[in-house]
């Protein structure tokens, strides 16, 4: 039986609107991302879903889930979204923004709403594993949640890493 982990602000929403989520606590690794959890929990990196929290042009946040075998293309997403640019926030106001450390953001729970966007083909999986809101801890669940609690938007803009 694998360890339970205290509540997060992310596992508090999602048992608070029924969903069924899976836990897979992990040993975190500064700077390891999705692709070493992925890896320790022998999940497929294509199914492992990173919660990047980015800003247009006028340094307004807004978070995308991609793939974590993938990464963003910046322009492209801009295009869809109807921004002049996005960039990545740097970790400082990334934390600020959604009251998670970097690489413990969960797009569930976060301190400000910000709009969310999400890779199209996430949405094609049976399940995913997305970040629970605690460094070294994943959530499995269904990618359609993301659309139902977080009002997340399909954008096509995954580039290979």
């Amino acid at each position: 039986m694998a360890k339970h982990v205290s509540e997060t602000p992310a596992t508090q929403l999602l048992r608070a609107h029924k969903v069924a989520f899976t836990e897979h606590p992990y040993d975190y690794l500064e700077h390891g991302g999705a692709q070493h959890s992925a890896e320790v929990l022998g999940l497929d990196p294509f199914t492992v879903v990173k919660t990047l929290v980015m800003q247009d042009q006028d340094a307004r946040p807004l978070i995308v889930l991609m793939h974590g075998n993938r990464k963003v293309s910046t322009k492209n997403l801009a295009r869809q979204i109807g921004a002049k640019s996005v960039e990545a926030c740097t970790p400082e106001v990334a934390n600020r923004h959604s009251g998670y450390l970097v690489g413990g953001t969960s797009p569930f729970g976060t301190k400000k709403r910000m709009p969310v966007y999400i890779e199209e083909t996430v949405l094609a999986l049976p399940r995913i594993a997305i970040n629970g809101g605690r460094r070294g801890y994943l959530v499995g669940i269904a990618p359609d949640v993301c659309v139902k609690l977080l009002g997340a938007t399909p954008v096509q803009c995954g580039l290979p890493l």
